[in-house]
């Protein structure tokens, strides 16, 4: 601490020995030695509050980390989240779209299925009058077209 070597020792208790007199140095050192233990004891004291204070520093900045990473975490499985739950939502409304609620979705587009002529799929736009005078040439409704019948059999 003071950097004090066993001579520089011998030369002070010399001196003490002459000043204070062989009666009181006994009591003198006993004195100093009690000071000297309660000044390390201090020290040790001090030390130890500071090591505790930084390594609570240090707790706390790996606590503000954690709360960040954790944040971070939340907010991308809240927005995986609500993009699922759009996805499932969209495909609902496609699934029902007579539901209140549901977004307006485009029917698909008609197509001729085999047999059908191709003037039957417009047969919603033809002249009403002439579909049912039964007039050649005149698109065939699509109710009345016939449709393909697939038959199943049991394995």
């Amino acid at each position: 601490m003071f950097d004090v070597g066993f001579s520089e020792l011998m030369v002070i208790a010399v001196v003490a020995l002459v000043v204070i007199g062989p009666e009181r140095l006994p009591a003198v050192a006993r004195t100093l030695g009690h000071l000297f233990g309660r000044l390390q004891r201090y020290v040790n004291d001090v030390k130890a509050d500071i090591s505790r204070e930084i390594e609570l520093d240090e707790l706390k900045k790996f606590k503000d980390q954690f709360e960040e990473a954790a944040q971070s975490v939340e907010s991308s499985v809240r927005s995986e989240v609500q993009g699922a739950e759009a996805t499932l939502s969209s495909i609902a409304a496609e699934a029902n779209p007579g539901e209140p609620g549901a977004p307006e979705v485009p029917a698909p587009a008609a197509t001729a299925g085999p047999g059908v002529p191709e003037n039957a799929i417009a047969g919603a736009t033809a002249d009403p009058a002439a579909v049912a005078a039964g007039e050649p040439g005149a698109p065939v409704p699509a109710a009345t077209a016939p449709a393909t019948v697939e038959h199943k059999t049991a394995a």
